[in-house]
């Protein structure tokens, strides 16, 4: 396999950037030429609520000066990534500005939702700190990523992900809205907001025990340039009193006096002050010796991901920070986690030991095992109907790693874990694809085994091992005697699997 060479378009509030790699055999790329031109979407869309025409030309300018640059390279369409966050996210006419570039470009565009910028940044800051930073695995760190029109939050517990969020607080949206703030100053602005913020934050993890603050932005890395130091090539470092002394440096400046004094471009001087005063006020809500400066975006993340393909350890490290995500979660809402545990993990053991019946791949298995460990997180409202209220948690939820149509997926197994299988009135079920449908109704089915498995929730079933015979699943249950609850909870429980897989369920 040669190498080939891969282009990463991005197109964000304040501007078009575009990263171009060599991808070699082995998952290896390097960067060979970056380009950025400023394109003012997000002064459009928060304040109008959509792309002008104006904007909508400049950015078909741009991207078709781009689309030559690209074909100089010689790079094929199918190597050609074209990505948009929080400005077109929120925008009303986006869908008929994708079609439109598509249209007048052949760039097929995709918007990227909040919970996915925070993944490629993940993956983006993970490879920038490598090694060098063993903090970084060991202690509480906040990773945090300020752009034009969101924030994107990562709080992890020792390494491990406790949770993910995007908040709609960027550096245009700040700007504008301060402005109205009856006379407040930008400080006081943000100081009033950030503290609530932080105090809704610091419920998943205490923000006074973070002791990594890892600072993922534009300004952030013009800031390091100007007050900080290498700790490799793609990361910088900059002491906690020196960040805050650089803020308090620049607080007033004007935006002129920032291209002048500070020799930034005037595109990225608009939002500066702003982003670095947030940084300043989340830093000083932490126990953070530092400030740690990835000098990555997320087209770098994107190119990781590219670039990691099916890589099993990096995949499994993954999914492992996707899940503790999902459990920090479930504690949040107080779930009995031995239970939930205990139903994952024999949801774990069915779903492998029918691997030839349902033929899910392992991310549907890690998205099984989410369900599994959220089945009954509605009781947090409820114990009645608490399968419904679960839908509605996991459906509104942020979870570290996953899609939004994951999310769905998700929420419509937690809700068939028990009563009535899926009807053709229930919204939420009928307006999945074809193929979600059935994912569905596997995941439900087998969940609802293990659920039943545990129906007294006192984990007496340690293992099982499975025997098929003609249409019927055996389930052997090792060192247990008094199997009465859970062979009612079978009988009431497995009928859907019996549909689903042809099996009937038994249990000795």
């Amino acid at each position: 396999m040669e190498s080939r060479l891969v282009a990463v378009l991005e197109i964000g509030s304040t501007g078009i950037r575009l990263l171009v790699a060599e991808m070699s055999p082995g998952g290896l790329w390097r960067v060979v030429d970056r380009a950025g031109k400023p394109v003012a979407l997000g002064r459009d869309v928060f304040t109008s609520g959509e792309v002008s025409g104006e904007s909508f030309l400049e950015c078909l300018l741009v991207l078709r000066n781009y689309r030559e640059l690209l074909q100089g390279w010689g790079i094929e369409s199918e190597n050609t990534h074209i990505i948009a966050t929080s400005a077109l996210r929120v925008a009303r006419n986006r869908d008929v500005f994708v079609d439109r570039v598509r249209h007048e470009t052949g760039f097929r565009l995709s918007i990227v939702e909040g919970i996915e910028e925070n993944r490629l940044m993940y993956l983006a800051v993970r490879f920038a700190l490598k090694q060098d930073f063993p903090l970084f695995w060991r202690a509480n760190s906040m990773i945090i990523d300020i752009g034009g029109g969101s924030t994107e939050i990562m709080l992890l517990r020792r390494g491990q992900m406790v949770a993910a969020h995007s908040l709609k607080m960027g550096t245009i949206l700040i700007d504008q809205q301060s402005r109205l703030g009856l006379g407040w100053s930008l400080e006081r602005y943000l100081n009033e907001n950030i503290r609530n913020t932080a105090g809704l934050l610091s419920a998943e993890l205490d923000l006074a025990h973070v002791r990594t603050f890892v600072a993922a932005s534009s300004d952030a890395r013009l800031a390091s340039e100007l007050a900080g130091f290498e700790l490799n090539e793609n990361c910088r470092i900059i002491e906690r009193k020196a960040f805050i002394n650089f803020a308090e440096q620049i607080r007033n400046y004007s935006i002129e006096e920032c291209v002048q004094k500070l020799n930034i471009p005037f595109a990225e001087a608009e939002g500066f002050i702003p982003g670095i005063l947030v940084y300043k006020i989340f830093l000083e809500q932490t126990d953070a010796a530092r400030v740690v400066v990835p000098l990555v975006s997320i087209r770098e993340g994107f190119l990781i991901d590219l670039a990691r393909g099916v890589d099993p350890e990096v995949q499994e490290e993954f999914f492992s920070q996707i899940i503790a995500s999902v459990v920090n979660l479930g504690r949040k809402y107080h779930y009995d986690e031995a239970h939930s545990r205990h139903v994952a993990n024999l949801c774990m053991v069915l779903f492998d030991a029918l691997s030839r019946e349902h033929g899910m791949n392992r991310r549907e298995r890690m998205m099984l095992e989410t369900a599994a460990i959220l089945h009954d997180i509605g009781m947090y409202i409820k114990g009645s109907g608490h399968h419904k209220h679960g839908q509605y948690i996991v459906a509104n939820s942020e979870i570290f790693g996953l899609h939004r149509e994951e999310l769905d997926i998700i929420a419509n197994v937690i809700r068939y874990h028990r009563g009535d299988p899926p009807a053709h009135g229930d919204i939420e079920y009928i307006t999945l694809q074809r193929e979600e449908r059935i994912l569905v109704l596997k995941m439900a089915s087998i969940l609802r085994v293990a659920d039943a498995l545990d129906r007294g929730h006192t984990q007496q079933i340690k293992n099982i091992t499975l025997e098929r015979r003609s249409q019927t699943l055996l389930i052997h249950a090792g060192g247990v005697h008094d199997l009465s609850l859970e062979r009612i909870g079978i009988e009431q429980k497995a009928d859907l699997f019996q549909d689903v897989f042809g099996y009937k369920v038994m249990l000795y």
